[in-house]
């Protein structure tokens, strides 16, 4: 496969897969009761190649491992910790495996859990460390980049970019941060407004940047618009299928495959690169996204000279 930021600087847009909780509580919920949902990288590996073959058959582009919580710190809440390597290695091994060189695989670095002082209790050089080590595995596994996703702490973030950056100068990074609509525009639960997002990672080595979680794909739509005003990074936008309402104590969310298919027209009017999916959205989800980036591509005439994809 060419470079995946040869493909996006040459107009094509990607897709990314959707979201990996929902169908681990579908398929695994009881082997992973009592500790975390990224122990099934090594319990059962193969419901995590199962679950990577669905959305690559769906049309995912690009395949997120399921280590959103595998740093050291986040592991730590489980007795895991020492099983970092292990268990990040097990996730890319498992993607890899599923993929069989048909989509890129991007390892998923969550938040620690933890705060940073001056807020809660956790030095920067820890968090560092914590970061790096869970990277460092990732890249020698055999990532094909990094996602540093679902942030509301920017300096939680760029200290995962860094820590990226001294284990690899060229491995593409995508950071995404989750914001939540008020009354002054869209900002992270610690007050993180998208402009300062924005400024803070163009100046840290990212290559592409956006938001995924927290919000329906309508307000993703309006969070794209204003990224577009403040950078010309390329853009990833994985919205949630809607916002879950609890029946009968579970969560459904209720947005279609079809509502956020239609959508997605609008993200790619605005320009965005990438175009996948976080909770609550399906194989089916990517599928229908699939099909509306299939017909942009096909209209780009730069993309109909290039067959090597």
């Amino acid at each position: 496969m060419k470079p995946v930021l040869d493909r996006i600087n040459q107009g094509e847009i990607l897709v990314c897969d959707g979201a990996m909780g929902s169908l681990l509580m579908d398929r695994a919920k009881e082997y992973w009761q009592g500790t975390c949902p990224e122990y099934i990288n090594l319990s059962h590996p193969e419901i995590i190649e199962e679950i990577a073959g669905l959305y690559i058959r769906a049309g995912a582009d690009i395949i997120e491992t399921n280590t959103f919580g595998g740093s050291p710190l986040k592991l730590a809440g489980y007795s895991l910790h020492d099983k970092t390597e292990e268990i990040n290695h097990a996730a890319i091994k498992a993607a890899k495996k599923a993929s069989g060189n048909k989509a890129y695989i991007a390892a998923s670095i969550g938040p620690s859990g933890k705060l940073l002082k001056p807020f809660g209790d956790t030095e920067p050089e820890e968090m560092y460390k914590s970061f790096y080590r869970q990277i460092d595995v990732s890249i020698d596994a055999g990532a094909d980049m990094i996602c540093i996703e679902t942030m509301t702490d920017l300096n939680e973030a760029l200290l995962a970019v860094e820590a990226t950056r001294k284990i690899s100068a060229s491995i593409p990074v995508i950071v995404t941060m989750t914001y939540e609509y008020t009354s002054r525009g869209f900002f992270t639960i610690i007050g993180i407004s998208i402009e300062m997002a924005i400024k803070k990672l163009e100046n840290s080595g990212v290559d592409i940047i956006g938001s995924n979680c927290g919000n329906g794909i309508e307000n993703l739509v309006l969070i794209a618009k204003e990224y577009k005003k403040h950078t010309r990074l390329p853009l990833i936008i994985q919205a949630n299928a809607g916002i879950p309402e609890l029946r009968e104590g579970v969560p459904v969310y209720p947005e279609t495959p079809e509502f956020m298919a239609k959508k997605c027209e609008e993200l790619i009017q605005i320009g965005v690169s990438i175009i996948g999916g976080c909770c609550g959205t399906t194989p089916a989800h990517i599928h229908a996204i699939r099909n509306v980036v299939d017909l942009n591509n096909s209209q780009c005439p730069q993309l109909s000279r290039s067959s090597d994809r």
